[in-house]
Parts: C-alpha cells; sequence; structure tokens
C-alpha cells in the first residue's frame, strides 16, 4: 500500500512552490505515494512556471475526507490570505499561508486521511510577524498536537541523524539549560524517533559540551558532572548511547553511529551542512505523526531562478514515506 501524504508549499516567497513542482514532477514519487497538495492553486501554477516542470492534478475547493491511492489531488485552499504574495522577502502575509496550510495538513493527518506531513521551507520571521507565538514551528506542533513528552527537532543526512538538547535560544544561555533531564531527553528522542522509523537497535553517541571534553575539567565540568551521569542513567533507561565525545572529532567517526546528540544547535548543523547541504533533511521527532522537511531554508536569494536544488525535498520526502509505513505498521499491530 502507497503512503498517503499532507504536503503543502512552505512560505511562498521563497523556492517551496519551486521544490513542490520539481518532487510531484518525478513520476516515481507518486509510485511511492498518494499526496494530497494543500495549497492555493495560483500557487501551485507559479512553481510549475518557475521549475519548468508539470505535474498532473486534480482539483477540489472542499477539504477532502478521504483520499484516493494514486496521484496528486489539490486542495485549493489559500487560508485568509487574500492579495498576492510579496516575493523574495519576509512577510506576514507569507507567514499567514504557512500556518494556515500546515494547520490543514496536520488535521487531515491527525484525523486518518493521510498518514504524515510533508512540507517545504519556512520562515521563522514571516511566521512570527503573522503571529507565532512559539520559539519555532517544532513547538508549534507540539502545543497543536498536545504534546508534552520529549520532542523537538532532529535532522538527518543520508543514514546519520542528529538530534540537541538544546535549540533555538541564545548560544549564551546555552551552558545553564544543559541538565541531566535534558540530555537524556534528547537521547530518547533520538532512539524513539530511529525506532519509528524502523531502525530496530539505534547506536547513539553524545558529544560534550566544551572544547576537548573540557579537558578533565579545566576548562568546564559539564561532561564530568552533567553529561556522563545522564548518559549512564539514559542506560538504565533502556536508551543505549555511549560518549561524551569531543564535538570537533565526534562527526568523523560518523559511520559508526545511526545517531549523534548535540548540545546545541550549530554544533550539529555545522556538520550535518558540510556533509550534505543539498541532502539534509528535518524531522519534527517525539509527536504522534510524522512530520519532515529539507533542512535547508527559503533561499529568497535565488526565488524565480528556477536553480533550486530538489535533493533535501526529496530526501524529505522518502523519509516522511518510510515513517508513515512504520506507523501504518504500528496502527495495525495495537
Amino acid at each position: 500500500m502507497k503512503a498517503r501524504l499532507a504536503l503543502v508549499v512552505g512560505d511562498p516567497a521563497g523556492i517551496g512552490p519551486e521544490l513542490v513542482a520539481k518532487l510531484l514532477g518525478n513520476r516515481g514519487n507518486l509510485d511511492k505515494a498518494s499526496v494530497l497538495l494543500v495549497a492555493d492553486r495560483g500557487e501551485v501554477e507559479e512553481g510549475m512556471r518557475v521549475a519548468g516542470r508539470r505535474f498532473d492534478y486534480s482539483v477540489t475547493d472542499k477539504q477532502p475526507d478521504r483520499l484516493a491511492n494514486d496521484g496528486v489531488v489539490l486542495w485549493n485552499f489559500r487560508g485568509e490570505s487574500k492579495t498576492p504574495f510579496e516575493r523574495a522577502k519576509a512577510t506576514a502575509h507569507g507567514g499567514a499561508y504557512s500556518l494556515d496550510t500546515l494547520l490543514k495538513a496536520i488535521e487531515l493527518t491527525t484525523c486518518g486521511v493521510t498518514e504524515g506531513v510533508l512540507f517545504a521551507p519556512l520562515n521563522k520571521s514571516s511566521m512570527h510577524q503573522a503571529g507565532l507565538k512559539q520559539e519555532d514551528e517544532s513547538q508549534w506542533f507540539a502545543d497543536l498536537l498536545k504534546v508534552t513528552g520529549p520532542h523537538g527537532e532532529l535532522n538527518v543526512l543520508d543514514n546519520l541523524w542528529t538530534s540537541r538538547v538544546t535549540s533555538h535560544v541564545a548560544l549564551k544561555d546555552v551552558a545553564g539549560l544543559i541538565t541531566r533531564e535534558r540530555v537524556i531527553e534528547g537521547i530518547a528522542l533520538a532512539h524513539s524517533t530511529l525506532v519509528n522509523s524502523g531502525k530496530v537497535a539505534p547506536r547513539i553517541a553524545v558529544c560534550g559540551l566544551n572544547p576537548h571534553n573540557g579537558d578533565g575539567g579545566s576548562f568546564g565540568r559539564e561532561e564530568i558532572d552533567i553529561i556522563e551521569p545522564a548518559i549512564e542513567e539514559a542506560k538504565r533507561l533502556g536508551y543505549p548511547a555511549v560518549g561524551p565525545f569531543p564535538a570537533d572529532t565526534i562527526f568523523l567517526r560518523a559511520k559508526e553511529f545511526d545517531a549523534i546528540v548535540t548540545m546545541y544547535h550549530d554544533q550539529g548543523q555545522i556538520a550535518m551542512k558540510l556533509l550534505g547541504f543539498s541532502r539534509g533533511v528535518t524531522v519534527h521527532g517525539g509527536l504522534p505523526i510524522p512530520i519532515t522537511t529539507p533542512a535547508h531554508g527559503t533561499a529568497f536569494d535565488i526565488y524565480g531562478h528556477g536553480e533550486a536544488n530538489v535533493g533535501a525535498m526529496q530526501a524529505a520526502f522518502d523519509i516522511c514515506v518510510t515513517m508513515s509505513a512504520a506507523r501504518r505498521r504500528g496502527l495495525a499491530a495495537a
């Protein structure tokens, strides 16, 4: 059985519509999943114009209550946005459209019409201008879905996943937010998300915080007092992990592990983007439904050029398909 995905184009001011056109213009992808595209029809056509690629779709102006197991259905939905979108810049208008379409995609998936959500890049400034109160979309998802357990963004590059103990916070605040509980949550999140994606016994490594792991406490004791005890407790809880390892060398050993838990955003993101910027995926872990997106941004600077690389969008699509199938098997077995 093919997966059933809800897809949105993200911020219309960026490369999202173009990426969607390139993704769905690849007929092989529609052999893997049926797609319910929640978007304004004009934005879909604009994406195909920019991409120089077309795909067939049927149109409905009402929220579907089922999805046929073939092709693309466009729910012609614009939300509260009525006027034309400005391009290549952050606006409240584009942010509202992003949030409105994402909300519908989540509703469609929680009620069973679709099985997973895939979205093209968003712009945080646009969404905050539109009224987003949370620090990012990951926390917005968790609040919408009433998630109280460990949750957050994981980044994926090929077979390597990363989770992080802190995320979108100022660097000056990171050390104070590193606690045993948060480190254990980061390990647990990596473990559970990998298991939910079909990895039976994930191998997890944990980074230290300080240069050279603090050099035995010479410049920082977080590794000794917090991170190492948290790793030992995680093991007792059934989440096998090893470390801590110095962050400047652990990615050289990436092939030995399925996941690396980092302490802050750029500790893992810089390494992952250097290893493969055009293939990176963000998975929103700890949620009851699969939600994936490319790890890169809206690329306002190349809007309209037809140059957007679809590699990360393709990888996000493939992971969402895999996670949706694993979720279906889990629901069937329950």
